[in-house]
């Protein structure tokens, strides 16, 4: 056990994707610290590969943080409650790119920067992938090249 522990936290601003809060923690001393802390929803990403054993199916859309279009795997937030989520990637690469996969083989799970987000990514390998009807969803994926 760490001797870390979380006294309480204070909503600063709740959007669309994350909510911002001010947290209050006491570590193994006793001592009192506040930090700002990102609660995330968790993401989840596909690695599409054709079944060539070559080809990637990538996606180039803009990203609004960062002001620039991006390449990117097929990827998007855990949106769904109670969503598994194997679930949410096959949901995303039919969104993004329009291939249902066979197998889904789970890669990697991390905190994307835990330093101040509880952001959990888990990116998925997608094999024996199979055309399907393209559905995006959102401003961004309306305007992407795969």
């Amino acid at each position: 056990m760490s001797g870390f522990s979380k006294r309480g936290e204070r909503v600063v601003h709740e959007g669309h994707v994350v909510t911002l809060v001010d947290a209050t923690f006491v570590d193994p001393d006793g001592e009192s610290f506040e930090r700002e802390v990102v609660h995330h929803p968790g993401a989840v990403s596909v690695v599409p590969v054709l079944d060539d054993g070559d080809t990637v199916v990538l996606v180039r859309q803009y990203r609004a943080a960062v002001e620039t279009e991006l390449l990117e795997i097929p990827a998007g937030k855990l949106d769904v409650e109670g969503e598994a989520r194997e679930a949410a990637a096959a949901r995303e690469l039919e969104e993004e790119v329009g291939y249902r996969a066979g197998r889904l083989e789970k890669l990697a799970e991390f905190y994307n920067s835990a330093g101040y987000c509880d952001e959990r990514s888990t990116v998925f390998l997608g094999l024996d992938l199979q055309p399907c009807e393209l559905s995006a969803q959102g401003v961004e994926e309306r305007h992407m090249t795969i």
